[in-house]
């Protein structure tokens, strides 16, 4: 899998994954570049460490990365990875890293979107919960409204899609609770999302699906979800590998 779309010489990105206790956020937030230096096997290779001018950085050993690579075809691709092990050699310095994720298709300016069943309440906003958002002031939540039920079926970064039977007029906003839970914590979100597109399923009448983008949300609820997104890929991947 990991030959037939990358090969020696490829230019990647590397990002860290955000972690609790980790490097602080605008280590997290840096991007490196660098190149794909051999593949040793379809889940491991080797890449140059990434330098900043004539500065080498070095990236530690069991560090967590998103990465993007410039493949075949100018075709994008992204994986999660691991550090496992760094050395010199024929002086190149090298890191060897594990894919912790499937390699998937990536767009630039897209984030990836993770597939899901999570359960998820929603509601629309209240007039005066519209404005507070437009003017992206602090907003009260009325309390004790009726929320609808409905299944989250894909999340990513940037938003998420979800299935109802209630149908939400597309560009109005709304109020969504969801719960993020793996191994190690129990995350509820409490998010405002837009409505992007609504559509009505052919197969099931009465079901619709919405494309819904998240609005003014910060940049700490946005690292908790790719977090949950990472871990998840992690555990599949350990599933698929027996």
């Amino acid at each position: 899998m990991l030959s037939k779309f990358i090969t020696p010489g490829c230019k990647l990105e590397l990002q860290a994954v955000s972690r609790i206790g980790g490097e602080d956020k605008e280590t997290a937030k840096k991007v490196y570049t660098s190149q794909v230096y051999g593949i040793i096997s379809e889940d491991r290779m080797e890449i140059a460490m990434p330098m900043e001018q004539t500065k080498l950085i070095l990236l530690p050993v069991d560090g967590e990365y998103d990465v993007v690579f410039y493949g075949r075809n100018n075709n994008m691709y992204q994986c999660f990875v691991r550090i496992i092990d760094r050395y010199k050699s024929n002086n190149a310095y090298i890191l060897v890293v594990e894919m912790t994720s499937n390699l998937r298709k990536f767009q630039r300016r897209e984030y990836y979107r993770f597939s899901c069943a999570l359960e998820m309440c929603a509601r629309p906003l209240m007039e005066e919960e519209v404005k507070a958002v437009e003017q992206k002031e602090s907003y009260f939540l009325t309390p004790g409204l009726p929320l609808k039920r409905s299944v989250i079926v894909d999340i990513s970064g940037g938003g998420l899609r979800f299935m109802s039977d209630q149908q939400y007029e597309p560009e109005s906003l709304i109020y969504c609770n969801y719960h993020l839970v793996n191994e190690n914590e129990n995350t509820e979100c409490e998010i405002v999302g837009k409505i992007l597109s609504a559509r009505e399923l052919e197969n099931k009448k009465g079901t619709y699906e919405h494309r819904v983008q998240y609005v003014n949300m910060g940049a700490g609820e946005r690292e908790k979800i790719i977090k949950y997104i990472f871990e998840e890929e992690r555990k599949n991947l350990r599933r698929e590998k027996g």
